[in-house]
């Protein structure tokens, strides 16, 4: 009983102190690219509902405070080591955030966490109406209702050390829940955990990829907001910013994992989201030279290395472009030459295990209007 009184008192000071500062809302400065709007969403966390050590509400705050625009709380329906102090059913963390998120203007959708053991090891369902059907004794049941619901279904953390300690494997499970439609995602970035053999499997079966938390303690105990770190997030770029408009980007895969200074996803996606990252402008030409104006306007660093090109044009071997800042780029003419295309690598925008997003500034002829997209 005292146990309990401490852990509800706790749970409500940080309550209090984080509503407190809620109102702070640090807007994520990243384009939205045309036709789509740029959603940053968390779609794993934990509460004192399951293994976590804040308030439901807190995690709306937290959210709202850093900018986001959608949530899920996913409470463990199998390991809830709070059940005799905290009494509820797997709904209640969610009920529990709704006024607060919608008096925020956060998007909350209901889900939960399967968490069984290797294989197949730990899932997010989310999009769920009811949470409770999810606890079966065994796992192919849960997953079967789930199912039944419609839900979006995404595996955790597959290099997680504890599950998978020598190797990241796909187990046969593992391609039984994805021929039965149980899996539609995989999280390839978890918290601090960066999984490259994920983006294959996402490439290779269709998956989509995300990017989450996966937070159980206060937020700012695992990131120092002060020195300009984030937590690991999903970009959805959806239609509309609904919930309804986050299923269907979800299902259509059009998502990017950001992980501290990496952001992971197709190449088709990236481009177009690269392309208004950035503003070129010329500065100056002569015979010899063209000075470029470079402009981040977004939260994200850049980093650009030269790839293949023509050796008479003469320009950076590596650049990282700041946060916020404009930068000056000269690109010398050599051997008689008067114009050519800059090739480079985005080396932290992740379109393939050990593969950033290759990009082209096309160089043309002095008469011609310069363009800053690379032509397909």
């Amino acid at each position: 009983m005292k146990f309990k009184k401490v852990l509800i008192g706790v749970a409500l000071a940080v309550t209090c102190l984080m509503s407190a500062q809620a109102q702070r809302r640090h807007e994520i400065q990243v384009p939205n690219p045309d036709g789509y709007t740029t959603l940053k969403c968390d779609f794993h966390m934990h509460t004192v509902f399951s293994d976590g050590l804040v308030w439901p509400t807190v995690r709306v705050d937290e959210a709202y405070r850093e900018g986001l625009d959608a949530i899920s709380l996913t409470e463990h329906i199998e390991y809830r080591p709070h059940k005799k102090d905290i009494v509820a059913d797997h709904n209640r963390s969610y009920e529990l955030s709704q006024k607060q998120a919608k008096k925020l203007g956060i998007l909350l959708i209901r889900g939960s966490e399967i968490t069984r053991s290797m294989p197949p090891g730990h899932f997010n369902a989310i999009f769920l109406s009811d949470s409770n059907p999810l606890e079966q004794k065994g796992y192919k049941d849960a997953f079967n209702e789930a199912k039944k619901q419609n839900a979006f279904i995404f595996w955790n953390h597959p290099g997680w050390a504890r599950q998978q300690p020598d190797s990241t494997l796909w187990w046969p499970e593992h391609t039984q829940l994805y021929n039965d439609g149980c899996m539609h995602g995989i999280e390839v970035a978890n918290g601090g955990l960066f999984m490259p053999e994920a983006i294959q499997w996402c490439l290779d079966k269709n998956l989509t990829m995300i990017g989450t938390s996966d937070i159980h303690q206060p937020i700012q105990t695992d990131y120092d907001f002060a020195k300009g770190e984030h937590r690991t997030m999903t970009f959805v770029f959806a239609k509309e910013r609904t919930v309804e408009g986050i299923r269907e980007a979800l299902d259509n895969r059009r998502t990017a994992a950001y992980y501290r200074e990496l952001v992971i996803g197709r190449e088709e996606i990236l481009r177009p989201f690269f392309e208004k990252c950035i503003e070129i402008k010329e500065v100056k030409r002569t015979d010899k030279e063209v000075t470029l104006s470079v402009t981040n306007s977004t939260d994200l660093v850049l980093k650009l290395k030269k790839t293949a090109h023509d050796t008479s044009l003469v320009y950076f071997r590596e650049m990282t472009l700041k946060p916020h800042t404009q930068h000056t780029i000269s690109v010398k003419f050599e051997n008689g030459i008067k114009g050519g295309d800059c090739n480079f690598e985005v080396t932290n925008f992740i379109v393939a295990p050990d593969k950033g997003l290759n990009h082209t500034i096309k160089r043309q002829r002095p008469t011609t209007p310069i363009a800053n997209k690379q032509k397909h």
